[in-house]
């Protein structure tokens, strides 16, 4: 019998030394193709994922995109490397675990598609 994957929890895959916002939310297009090929699909998604955008280094003087997944950590570092081999090697990606305060929506997301109930749901609700 395979081992059990360990549940699923926030992680982060930062793109990082964009020399500007725009140029970093380019890659958002790919790396949306690359997560979902069919965005009609059925739900629920396989990694539930979102963006966002970040400073980049000490100086400020560039920018990271950040990937949020919520998966177990080998998928979420299968999806890491998918990233960094869309990237090319022409920037840095980092997989690191998230914050989930920072990314409910992806925890909530997860929880809705799968019909699980929110943890912020009382009795009755």
């Amino acid at each position: 019998m395979p081992p059990a994957e360990d549940p699923p929890r926030v992680y982060e895959i930062r793109i990082a030394g964009h020399p500007s916002t725009e140029e970093a939310l380019a890659l958002q297009d790919p790396i949306q193709r690359l997560l979902c090929p069919d965005p009609d699909h059925a739900p629920p998604c396989e990694v539930p994922w979102s963006f966002t955008v970040a400073d980049d280094g000490p100086d400020d003087d560039s920018t990271a995109l950040v990937l949020g997944v919520y998966a177990s950590a080998g998928r979420a570092a299968q999806v890491a490397a998918r990233v960094r081999a869309l990237a090319g090697g022409t920037r840095p990606v980092a997989l690191s675990e998230g914050d989930a305060g920072e990314w409910g929506e992806l925890v909530e997301q997860y929880r809705f598609e799968r019909g699980l109930r929110s943890e912020r749901s009382g009795p009755g609700q």
